[in-house]
């Protein structure tokens, strides 16, 4: 039987013991995101036949590992997962391979389609571009942490490259369920993106008035 009332108990554990990991993370992908992407995920879930319990743990667990390897993330935050034990409590054997897999299947820059709805789910709410300063942020801070050599001009440079390449045209962000909201951003993201002067000038301004 699909449920779709979130478990108070997992909830207070996962807040209590999983939420406080991501300080080890940028800010980029802290907390804060992670709250975001559970409610979104939340959101899309309201249109099909899932398991919002399945929903919010895959989102609350999905950058856990960013800290220790960016580019194999979510098969590293998948592995943490997996290790903990007290998920036995809350999920069968099969809802944690849906779970694993969901996690491991999340990557904007993946190179195949989510194996189930549920991954579909995290992996569309995870691709929020709603506010734009938020991706040019994450970006910067991104470079800051793991560059710490480049020059200001060059973390700038390197933020909008980055940007084109996952949002752009022919980006590589996917999305796989229907999601007005992104759409209407990305749309917006890309022609801004197309003035390549006006965009650096407003990185520029993020960068100064975040004081980064």
């Amino acid at each position: 039987m699909i449920n779709n009332k979130l478990d108070e108990e997992l909830k207070k554990y996962i807040e209590e013991k999983v939420f406080p990991l991501y300080s080890r993370n940028e800010e980029g992908h802290g907390i804060t995101h992670i709250n975001d992407v559970i409610q979104r995920s939340l959101n899309i879930a309201k249109d099909y036949d899932v398991d919002i319990n399945l929903v919010y743990t895959i989102a609350a667990y999905h950058d856990l590992g960013h800290h220790i390897d960016r580019k194999k993330h979510e098969i590293i935050s998948a592995k943490m997962f997996m290790e903990d034990e007290n998920m036995k409590k809350f999920f069968n054997d099969n809802e944690r391979k849906i779970i694993k897999e969901a996690i491991e299947d999340h990557r904007a820059s993946s190179d195949h389609e989510p194996r189930t709805i549920y991954g579909k789910i995290v992996s569309t709410a995870d691709r929020a571009i709603i506010d734009m300063e938020i991706p040019i942020k994450r970006t910067y801070l991104y470079g800051l942490s793991h560059f710490p050599n480049l020059s200001r001009d060059e973390h700038v440079e390197e933020v909008y490259n980055h940007l084109v390449e996952k949002f752009g045209r022919n980006g590589y962000a996917k999305i796989y369920l229907n999601d007005p909201e992104y759409d209407e951003s990305l749309e917006k993201f890309r022609k801004a993106l197309e003035d390549k002067e006006s965009f650096i000038k407003k990185i520029y301004e993020i960068v100064e008035k975040e004081n980064l």
